[in-house]
């Protein structure tokens, strides 16, 4: 077993991380850190539970220690949930020593951070070894993309490996699980939509082609298409759903995208990882299907579910569709889970 600390364990990405990491085969959490209000706290005393599951009691009775690599001891992965701004500063000090699986932004696109989903771009793996001759340290910093970015990159994939995709436009309709508990006051979003989410759209356009992007001799060349994002919060609790629109520059078939939707596997799937799901992508055929309360659990919230692949009926040479992603859990813990899985397969 490799021992496991979780950075920003008592928050909502903390929470997931200790609930799919409770009994994993291969990972123990031996450690768990949160500020210093929680410092000193056993756990099931520091945090208040907000997942529908309880806390399991292997991590109860953990003394939560304060969010530094002095105090974080006995580990070999650190899983960070911290906030951007706080894991900026932090996230760096532990990779002095440890591996450090992040699903903060704060480091995402710096040239020698892998930002990796491991079913399209496990390769970008590669830039560990720059980063720590770059940095001069013994351990280092993967980082996942941001939740609407991985649902959406995980149908791009295959569709980019066999077609020419020119541009893609997406609006997203994105949960209040995403902000945290305390993110969206319910007076905001109850009988509301809101139309703008700080920050995410940059992400969303430019996270999309780097991923995609080829990495030669220490650098990544971002995919040649553009995305072009609108985002929103909505009244849901968890999975966000996004509205996709393709153009392309070859001529295709409907039936044809959704055999190579559903066909999808990747470096996970080969290896039979513990997290990674059967079936990356999931294709349903109902008209009125994905739909978040009803698909965000599929495959253990780790699948994107798509429905209506259809042609455009004013652009010919564009396609569009609609997926649901569980963002807590494939678009945030699970997704550094599943990044750490693969690094101790392969690394």
């Amino acid at each position: 077993m490799v021992n496991v600390g979780i950075l920003g364990a008592t928050g909502m990405v903390g929470q997931r991380f200790i609930e799919l990491l409770a009994d994993h085969p291969e990972f123990e959490i031996t450690a768990l850190s949160a500020s210093k209000r929680s410092a000193g706290k056993r756990y099931e005393d520091a945090a208040t539970w907000y997942l529908d599951s309880k806390i399991p009691e292997n991590v109860k009775d953990i003394l939560v220690v304060d969010t530094d690599p002095s105090e974080v001891k006995g580990v070999e992965i650190v899983f960070s949930a911290l906030p951007a701004d706080i894991a900026a500063v932090v996230e760096p000090k532990f990779a002095e020593k440890h591996i450090v699986a992040s699903n903060a932004s704060a480091m995402r696109m710096e040239p020698d951070v892998p930002l990796v989903i491991p079913e399209v771009n496990p390769e970008h793996l590669d830039l560990v070894e720059m980063q720590q001759k770059n940095r001069g340290w013994d351990g280092f910093v993967v980082t996942n993309p941001n939740c609407s970015t991985i649902a959406l990159v995980m149908t791009l994939k295959p569709l980019y490996d066999q077609f020419d995709i020119k541009r893609v436009y997406v609006s997203t309709m994105q949960a209040v699980s995403g902000a945290g508990y305390d993110g969206v006051p319910s007076m905001a979003i109850i009988d509301n939509l809101v139309p703008f989410i700080g920050e995410e759209e940059d992400k969303v356009e430019t996270e999309p082609p780097y991923i995609l992007g080829d990495l030669e001799e220490g650098v990544v060349t971002p995919a040649q298409f553009k995305v072009s994002a609108s985002c929103h919060r909505v009244a849901v609790l968890d999975g966000h759903t996004e509205a996709v629109f393709i153009e392309m520059g070859d001529n295709f078939e409907i039936d044809y995208v959704k055999k190579v939707l559903r066909n999808f596997k990747g470096l996970p799937q080969k290896l039979e990882l513990y997290s990674a799901p059967k079936n990356p992508v999931i294709v349903r055929e109902e008209e009125n299907r994905p739909q978040p309360r009803m698909d965000r659990n599929e495959e253990n919230g780790m699948s994107v579910v798509v429905g209506r692949v259809r042609k455009d009926t004013v652009f010919d040479d564009n396609i569009k569709y609609v997926l649901v992603g569980h963002n807590t859990i494939r678009g945030a813990a699970g997704a550094s889970i599943l990044n750490a899985e693969l690094i101790n397969e392969i690394l």
